[in-house]
């Protein structure tokens, strides 16, 4: 399989790389269900050095739940993880996430935000919402939005993982905030990652036990749409130039369609390689 970070008949350890025809199926899951989740997806290596990090970020950051009924009052987020380290840098660009997220968008996507989330014991439900909620355009509507929960422990109905509720991708309007609704929850095994529409509605669970659910949130977005985190200012150059090709692209140093992006005819990625020969859709 040729996947979308440039590496080809890549193999990774302890899990097996997607093809084409698993990625299909789950393209067909998120089409009619608004999501889906890839089991063995990310190896154990990968799993066991995102979790001592965050533990190590949360402690010398400072990180302290935010205290609002949508971040949550026993939830710790820690935003804009790709200058915390190289680890961070295998997420976006991962084989069997990424080919789904651009069979859901397409091969020119962003990424909106990485961020972690780890629900902690006495955690309420968060309210019930759909990712691309704020964007002001008619539903039902192509996916403008793609986003990813990577779990780095079980997620169970005990220990709040995600709720959701099918089919709600297809909803003419978004939810009500703060209203109750009939859902169910996403478990899965820790390595696995739950991909989904972002017109579902959807939740973190609640907390009742006294282990973390610690997750990660690798959220992606049309070339066309606004990053929920701005990458290219919250991310030093010095950084980025150390990026591979493909996550500097994922960060926005690209140009969409020959044309959303560009600086005087130029591909922003000439900010970290230099200049280059380029197409725009005015050539």
């Amino acid at each position: 399989m040729a996947s979308s970070n440039g590496v080809t008949g890549a193999t990774l350890p302890d899990v097996r790389t997607l093809s084409p025809t698993d990625v299909s199926q789950h393209l067909e899951g998120i089409a009619e269900r608004g999501y889906t989740i890839v089991q063995d997806a990310i190896e154990d290596d990968l799993l066991d050095d995102l979790v001592d990090r965050l533990h190590r970020l949360e402690v010398d950051l400072g990180i302290v739940p935010a205290r609002n009924d949508f971040e949550g009052s026993h939830t710790v987020r820690i935003y804009n993880l790709l200058v915390h380290g190289t680890a961070f840098e295998r997420v976006p660009v991962h084989p069997n996430v990424l080919p789904i997220v651009e069979g859901v968008l397409d091969a020119q996507c962003l990424i909106s935000s990485l961020s972690s989330i780890a629900i902690c014991a006495g955690e309420t439900p968060q309210p019930i919402h759909a990712d691309d909620q704020l964007m002001p355009i008619p539903k039902p509507h192509p996916s403008t939005v793609c986003n990813s929960m990577w779990a780095l422990t079980d997620f169970t109905e005990a220990n709040g993982a995600t709720r959701l509720i099918p089919g709600s991708h297809l909803a003419d309007h978004s939810p009500t905030y703060g209203q109750r609704y009939d859902s169910i929850p996403a478990e899965m095994p820790r390595g696995s990652v739950l991909i989904w529409h972002g017109s579902l509605w959807h939740g973190g669970g609640a907390n009742t036990i006294s282990d973390r659910r610690i997750g990660l949130a690798m959220n992606y977005c049309a070339g066309y749409v606004r990053q929920q985190e701005n990458q290219q200012l919250g991310i030093p150059i010095s950084i980025a130039a150390g990026f591979g090709e493909r996550l500097q692209q994922l960060c926005g140093y690209s140009v969409y369609m020959g044309l959303i992006g560009h600086i005087d005819k130029h591909d922003p990625i000439e900010l970290l390689q230099g200049e280059r020969a380029h197409s725009m859709v005015w050539d």
